[in-house]
């Protein structure tokens, strides 16, 4: 008996394989007496899956390009629970560290703002001006100066030698919701209600520039050395990024679902990330190239922050409180904030945060009037 004639399979263009070479490929003669030496095509999910469709022998074959490593989570020590701070009779809106790491600032909705040590977590001073909600400090590293600004409309200058105010800002229509000091030269930005970021000239109090755009209130702003030097958040749910040379927007990134309203730098990489109702994400500068989403977050993100060791801290308006890998976006620590005795289950909120110098304290104002400071704790 004859043997049994295989079938043939023939391989079309739903394996990834063109037609016209299927057909010079079939013209090919087959040899006599053993088996054919016909060029031979690999379909898809075959047994050469691994390899470029055409390709004949896996070791001559193009490789495909293997699909992008997953970073692998850097191991950080949890963080706890270290002191509890309260005085102010309202909740805490706006926190600030001094460069030389002695002392930190608290805004509220008691209007005041509180000078507190930060090694003892005694109160040294308190600073009475503004006539409703402080939502925004910010100490100067080149002079004796802080700035606040609040939903008075007001943005001000104290001196720190005199605990005096000796400048006002004037120009915002609205409420003053952010404010940030740029790094190197003498000019303080801040943006609010009236949903443009006003560029002042720290001494004459000129108002040098607007950067308008957004079409919604802004809600965070921060400022670097380099390009994009003024990055903003907004309840349009869009960030700008601002050429300050131009006076005007260099990228607008529309990822986001909902409000913008936190944003934060990484101390040592060109990157920031960005907080919503819908997730985190992490961007790259100075393009704004879009990097990773930080997965595991839950409610209205209020607040983010970042040090040098790669932590990412969030701070929700339902009192969640998560801790990220920076580089890998993994979620390492979750935990509730605890209200203080007497407060309402409502006011478990995070408002703002900050790491000290040393980026081994966090430091968060919250809902139920107080501060509350943070450590990692030892490995097990």
């Amino acid at each position: 008996m004859g043997k049994k004639k295989e079938k043939e399979t023939t391989l079309g263009p739903e394996d990834g394989v063109d037609v016209k070479t299927q057909k010079m490929i079939e013209g090919i003669p087959a040899p006599d007496g053993g088996s054919s030496t016909a060029l031979s095509l690999r379909p898809k999910g075959g047994a050469g899956a691994g390899f470029l469709p055409g390709a004949s022998d896996p070791g001559a074959g193009l490789v495909r390009k293997e699909a992008p490593q997953q970073i692998k989570p850097v191991w950080h020590a949890p963080w706890k629970l270290m002191r509890v701070i309260s005085g102010h009779l309202g909740w805490v809106r706006a926190l600030t560290v001094e460069p030389e790491n002695r002392w930190f600032a608290t805004g509220a909705g008691d209007r005041t703002i509180k000078i507190w040590d930060l090694a003892a977590g005694t109160l040294r001073l308190t600073l009475t001006g503004h006539i409703s909600t402080v939502r925004g400090l910010a100490v100067s590293s080149r002079h004796p100066y802080m700035f606040s600004c609040g939903e008075d409309k007001m943005v001000k200058c104290w001196d720190l030698e005199s605990n005096r105010v000796i400048r006002h800002y004037h120009g915002h229509l609205s409420g003053v919701y952010s404010l940030a000091i740029h790094p190197t030269l003498d000019i303080l930005v801040t943006a609010g209600r009236d949903g443009v970021a006003r560029v002042w000239d720290m001494r004459t109090r000129t108002n040098v520039m607007v950067l308008g755009g957004h079409q919604g209130t802004i809600s965070s702003l921060i400022t670097q050395e380099a390009d994009p030097q003024v990055i903003t958040g907004s309840m349009d749910s869009t960030i700008r990024l601002w050429d300050l040379a131009a006076g005007k927007s260099m990228a607008v990134l529309t990822h986001h679902k909902k409000s913008v309203r936190a944003l934060c730098s990484h101390p040592k990489e060109f990157t920031f990330a960005s907080g919503s109702a819908d997730n985190i994400k992490q961007w790259k500068c100075p393009e704004g190239a879009f990097m990773q989403n930080f997965e595991g977050a839950g409610g209205i993100i209020n607040t983010l922050s970042a040090n040098e060791d790669d932590v990412l801290f969030s701070g929700a308006d339902n009192g969640e409180m998560c801790f990220f890998d920076w580089k890998s976006g993994y979620r390492f620590q979750r935990m509730d904030t605890t209200a203080q005795p007497g407060s309402l289950d409502a006011e478990q909120g995070v408002f703002c945060s900050t790491f000290d110098k040393t980026g081994l304290r966090l430091i968060t104002g919250e809902a139920d009037k107080t501060s509350k400071f943070f450590v990692p704790g030892k490995r097990a």
